[in-house]
């Protein structure tokens, strides 16, 4: 089966993230789509982060409807900070039946030459990438398929900043999500 790795702190998920994550599997040769909640990235500032668990339930809440949206906590129980070759690795030994590639944004592809073992991670796995404004699209390289999706200026920052300052984010985010943050303190 073939599945496609979409990572992210998803903090919180928001509805950018499911229509990148169905968008994928729906019109790429993806069987699946796993969204892989990361507890730690490197690149990221910890302190912004809501609990790792709260985290897993809002992507768990917004994918019920999905029949070939997967949560993972695979992260969860590996080192920390969370470095994607190591994840991959762990999976490919792990589920030695999946074929796995990666789905990520044009900014990420931009900035992957910093990530740990970025030589390794391009040369062995397929790397879908979607647009992001302002990206280039780095069309030319080996592993790397580009694919036409929704331009989504949604982000995590923009919905905790707006929750801090009592604005109704609800359309931004899956139903359940809303429901989920509305009755609790996260980002306030």
């Amino acid at each position: 089966m073939k599945i496609g790795l979409y990572f992210g702190s998803f903090n919180p998920i928001h509805v950018g993230h499911l229509i990148i994550a169905n968008h994928f599997q729906q019109f790429t040769d993806l069987d699946q789509v796993w969204l892989v909640v990361s507890p730690q990235n490197p690149l990221k500032k910890k302190s912004s982060l809501a609990n790792e668990y709260d985290r897993l339930e809002m992507v768990e809440l917004a994918i019920k409807d999905y029949p070939n949206l997967r949560v993972s906590n695979i992260e969860f129980t590996l080192p920390k900070p969370s470095y994607t070759i190591d994840t991959l690795v762990y999976l490919k030994e792990k589920y030695t039946e999946h074929n796995f590639s990666l789905i990520m944004g044009s900014d990420n592809l931009d900035g992957i030459s910093k990530w740990k073992n970025a030589d390794i991670l391009m040369r062995d796995y397929k790397l879908y990438v979607y647009p992001r404004p302002g990206y280039s699209q780095n069309e030319n390289l080996d592993n790397v398929e580009m694919v036409e999706a929704p331009l989504m200026e949604i982000s995590s920052t923009f919905i905790r900043n707006s929750i801090k300052e009592g604005k109704n984010i609800k359309p931004m985010l899956p139903p359940k999500v809303w429901e989920y943050l509305d009755g609790s303190n996260l980002y306030k």
